[in-house]
């Protein structure tokens, strides 16, 4: 199987009118180097953003996201306090965070290698799905 180049604006178009004919009113693609959101608004058209370049080889920071709800955590709750500093580099297996749901800890890995940069939500605050946590920018 082939894979779909999405920084063609043509292909960007055609999938935006499949979309559109079928009903649909948005659709998120993610990739290791980026990500696609098509949303579909009735009456104003398509907002399209690609960030991080998908399909193409841009060198762009990686937003690692939520995989689930909960309560988000930076360092383990039996860590009485936070230890380490920001920015610091991560490998791509590296926890980088935890989400809490009641007593179950979630490992949040970086998914990436390069430099853990920011972070984009305050520990102890509930998170949704997909909703970004930490930021890591690529290193040479």
């Amino acid at each position: 199987m082939s894979t779909i180049d999405f920084s063609d604006p043509a292909t960007i178009a055609a999938l935006t009118e499949a979309l559109t004919a079928a009903g649909v009113d948005g659709l998120e693609i993610s990739g290791p180097v980026g990500q696609l959101r098509l949303v579909v608004s009735k009456g104003e058209g398509p907002h399209i953003r690609l960030t991080g370049g998908i399909g193409a080889n841009q060198a762009k920071a990686v937003t690692v996201k939520a995989p689930i709800a909960g309560c988000f955590c930076a360092i383990h709750p039996s860590v009485s306090e936070e230890t380490e500093t920001l920015p610091r580099r991560v490998s791509d297996k590296d926890v980088v965070g935890f989400i809490r749901i009641g007593s179950v800890l979630l490992p949040v890995p970086a998914g990436r290698s390069g430099l853990l940069a920011r972070r984009l939500a305050e520990p102890g605050a509930l998170v949704g799905f997909g909703d970004p946590l930490f930021e890591i920018e690529p290193q040479p």
